[in-house]
């Protein structure tokens, strides 16, 4: 190729990798990366994860346990993360946003009580 063709591609480049460094990290990409601190992990009881993660900022109101298929699930709010729990196993650890800034899913809305 001649270097009339590379110029203009080359500043291409340079302007294209430019705008990728100053890109929004994604809640996405954050999780795929290894914690910066330690998370309960799948299995744990609720005695064992309030033992050595300390009492939550906020135990939300229990879901489910209608009907014997719908076990009930807990969850518990850290500042990090979201602890869900089946009866009192852990069941999945969900990251929370780290900044406002921060792309990830969006907030489900608080349902009041008297809308059950």
């Amino acid at each position: 190729m001649k270097l009339r063709t590379l110029l203009p591609l080359l500043a291409f480049s340079i302007a294209t990798v430019s705008i990728d460094v100053s890109a929004d990290t994604l809640l996405i990409e954050r999780t795929q990366q290894k914690p910066a601190t330690a998370q309960p992990v799948r299995g744990q009881t609720m005695a064992q994860v309030e033992a050595q993660f300390g009492l939550p900022q906020q135990k939300l109101e229990p879901r489910g346990g209608q009907r014997r298929q719908w076990p009930v699930i807990n969850r518990w709010v850290y500042a990090d993360y979201t602890v869900f729990f089946e009866k009192n196993r852990v069941i999945d650890v969900v990251a929370r946003q780290a900044t406002p800034t921060e792309t990830g899913p969006k907030p489900v809305p608080a349902r009041s009580a008297n809308t059950r």
